[in-house]
């Protein structure tokens, strides 16, 4: 009996560290702005806000991160960048491919001075997206 009591335990065991592992975190919009550099290189001023209702999913077992656009923007996480914090802001960045092959990468930063207020930035060369975001 003690033996079959020993088993269920280790098989309960393995199976909650194995899905400790992996996680999925999952988010809605509920703002997008655009930032983009001019044609001497310089960058612009944000766009005006605007209301988006999207689903954003960071999967850490697939490696990828997804925007739920009408056209859906795939980010497949090639390295994950140690966690900042410093007085206003904790980030977390991720270097990526977006589903056309281009670099860039994505931070989500959670802003302490504004009721834990969190944002995605999705960064390339010559323009940023951001999205107002919060976890569901």
């Amino acid at each position: 009996m003690n033996i079959l009591r020993n088993y269920i335990f280790l098989l309960f065991l393995a199976f909650s560290v194995q899905q400790s592992y992996g996680q999925s975190y999952r988010f809605k919009t509920s703002g997008f702005s655009v930032l983009q550099k001019n044609q001497k290189g310089q960058w612009g001023e944000w766009s005006n806000l605007d209301l988006v209702n999207l689903s954003v999913v960071l999967d850490t077992d697939k490696h990828r991160i997804v925007v739920y656009s009408q056209e859906i923007q795939l980010f497949n996480i090639l390295d994950y960048i140690d966690r900042e914090e410093n007085d206003t802001d904790i980030v977390y960045s991720f270097i990526c491919k977006d589903n056309e092959g281009r670099d860039c990468k994505l931070s989500i930063i959670t802003r302490k001075k504004q009721d834990y207020r969190k944002q995605l930035y999705i960064n390339y060369d010559d323009h940023i997206f951001v999205y107002n975001i919060f976890t569901v």
